[in-house]
């Protein structure tokens, strides 16, 4: 495996689970940098040394990398190592969010906090153990673990398992969604089907008929050749429709066309504007006088345009027959820069209609809507004359988006469908849900006021305990002038240290590498002086012992 393979795989390490995009890289090493910077700080008030800030700024910059992958490990670790690298003590409260977050089950959350926390009071135990006041760092380190780590640690875990619990509603609410979508398709499936199949029983064996007895009237010999061309007409738009419902029974079997015999496969579109002119001669056959006439450079129209151009001059033609037989019809295509005008007009009927007309009352308002579908329009009204005029307006360009091809009898449109692998989502009812839930809301809002205030009483506990421990070591950190006067070089360590406080406090911390050199293989106690002093500036006095004896002591003044 070459060095850029192990690159690669160690990455994919690092990022564990979860995607951990650039963005994501950047934040981590922007907050990082933050934490690191504010640790500086904090050694730098601890008198830290210039390795133990360095150490301290890796430390904070390696665990919160790794936080993602080990977050259990690197709680662990960074507990252990707050006591001796005081500028990684910032960095538990990020560690305890993202280990109350990712750590996975109860009981492994329990577990690693458990093991921080008894990582964290040990280690400062065993940090603080020459001070004798155990009980003390006990306390002060329980309080500050609570407060930096458990706290943001159960905040979390509560506002992850909530984002958790709206993310499995949400793919519920969809799976129900998809579920009912199934369920009501094969129900509408099976009415299409049922429908299917009594065209076929009813209509087919009525036009099955017709197209007999018109064939066997055909070759009558008693007919003159004006009724045996009738005849004929009567026998092919019989077939035509026997075609047309096969067509619109296999739509509404299973969605789609039935298919076409060979023979009208290999002929030109019949149900386009192509077929215009086919059933304009049909109805002249018929004994209707019906002129066509086109205008304009003839330009392609998309599939659903085409047809929708046929089904009004059918419509319209059907029209006709029924409302004015007799009076003549002009058929007029206009080829527009934009558009296709078809234009289908009459005159008043010159006779009596033909007995009842079987209408569903439905054909114009099909045809304004299959026209809207496709971006055009559809107009139809009366003339002058008395005549009836039915004009459409269809656009040469593609469909709407999200508009499907409808190529029906029937003016259906497909729904639209999802992008691929989005699930649909209802919103309004995850809202309604949410809604439900907001109505009682008591206990979340008790559960997030209880964390913001326990937060803010151990705060004040930690505060209050820490102001204790500077204050009770007080007069381990005091000397007067007169005593420090009185102590003589030469005496008695044991004689000196018997007569001085023990110098081990947090006030002192630090104090003996800021004054003059000590002399060397030398223990020293370094104290301050009860001496008023300017506000930056501290008076020390510092007792270095060798041998047993007393061999230096100085008196100088260190800037805070």
């Amino acid at each position: 495996m070459d060095a850029k393979a192990k690159t690669r795989a160690g990455w994919d390490w690092l990022k564990g689970p979860e995607p951990w995009t650039g963005r994501m890289l950047a934040g981590d090493l922007l907050l990082a940098s933050v934490l690191a910077l504010l640790g500086l700080g904090v050694e730098e008030l601890d008198h830290g040394s210039g390795k133990r800030m360095l150490a301290s700024a890796a430390a904070v910059l390696v665990l919160t990398l790794l936080r993602r992958r080990l977050p259990a490990t690197t709680l662990v670790i960074a507990s252990a190592l707050s006591p001796y690298l005081p500028g990684s003590f910032l960095v538990t409260g990020l560690l305890g969010w993202s280990a109350g977050r990712r750590v996975v089950g109860v009981g492994r959350a329990l577990a690693a906090f458990t093991i921080a926390f008894l990582a964290a009071v040990g280690f400062s135990v065993l940090h603080e153990w020459s001070q004798m006041k155990l009980l003390l760092v006990i306390v002060f380190s329980t309080l500050m673990f609570l407060a930096m780590t458990v706290m943001p640690g159960l905040a979390s875990r509560y506002w992850h398992q909530r984002r958790t619990l709206l993310r499995a509603l949400q793919e519920r609410n969809g799976q129900l969604l998809r579920e009912r979508a199934m369920v009501a398709g094969q129900a509408r499936l099976r009415e299409r089907q049922r429908i299917a199949q009594d065209m076929h029983d009813s209509l087919g064996h009525q036009l099955a008929l017709i197209s007999v007895h018109t064939g066997a009237l055909e070759v009558d010999p008693e007919l003159t050749d004006r009724q045996r061309e009738a005849v004929g007409v009567l026998r092919q738009a019989s077939v035509a429709a026997m075609h047309e419902l096969r067509e619109v029974v296999g739509i509404l079997r299973d969605g789609v066309e039935a298919p076409l015999p060979a023979e009208e496969a290999a002929q030109p579109a019949a149900r386009g504007v192509a077929g215009i002119p086919g059933v304009v001669e049909a109805a002249r056959g018929a004994g209707t006088d019906v002129r066509l006439t086109a205008s304009g450079q003839p330009r392609p129209l998309v599939a659903a345009c085409d047809h929708a151009a046929y089904r009004i001059v059918q419509e319209a033609l059907t029209n006709a027959y029924k409302h004015a037989p007799g009076a003549p019809i002009a058929v007029e295509l206009r080829y527009e820069d934009d558009s296709l005008v078809v234009e289908i007009s009459n005159g008043p009927a010159v006779g009596p209609g033909a007995g009842e007309v079987v209408s569903g009352g439905q054909g114009l308002t099909g045809l304004r809507e299959r026209a809207r579908l496709v971006g055009g329009m559809v107009h139809a009204g009366a003339t002058e004359g008395g005549g009836f005029r039915v004009a459409g307006v269809l656009p040469y360009g593609t469909e709407p988006a999200g508009v499907a091809d409808v190529a029906d009898d029937f003016g259906q449109q497909a729904q639209a469908q999802p992008p691929l692998g989005a699930p649909p989502m209802d919103w309004a009812a995850v809202d309604r849900e949410l809604a439900v839930r907001g109505r009682n809301r008591t206990g979340g809002v008790a559960l997030g006021c209880g964390i913001a205030v326990a937060a803010v009483v151990l705060l004040v506990i930690v505060m209050g305990a820490f102001a204790v421990m500077v204050i009770g070591s007080v007069d381990d950190a005091m000397l007067d002038r007169d005593e420090f006067d009185a102590v003589q070089v030469g005496d008695s360590e044991q004689e000196v240290r018997g007569r001085l406080p023990s110098g081990e406090s947090i006030l002192t911390s630090g104090m003996d590498r800021k004054g003059p050199p000590r002399p060397p293989r030398s223990s020293c106690v370094t104290l301050l002086s009860t001496e008023e002093t300017e506000l930056t500036t501290d008076r020390v006095f510092r007792f270095c012992f060798r041998d047993g004896k007393l061999v230096d002591k100085q008196a100088y003044e260190v800037k805070q």
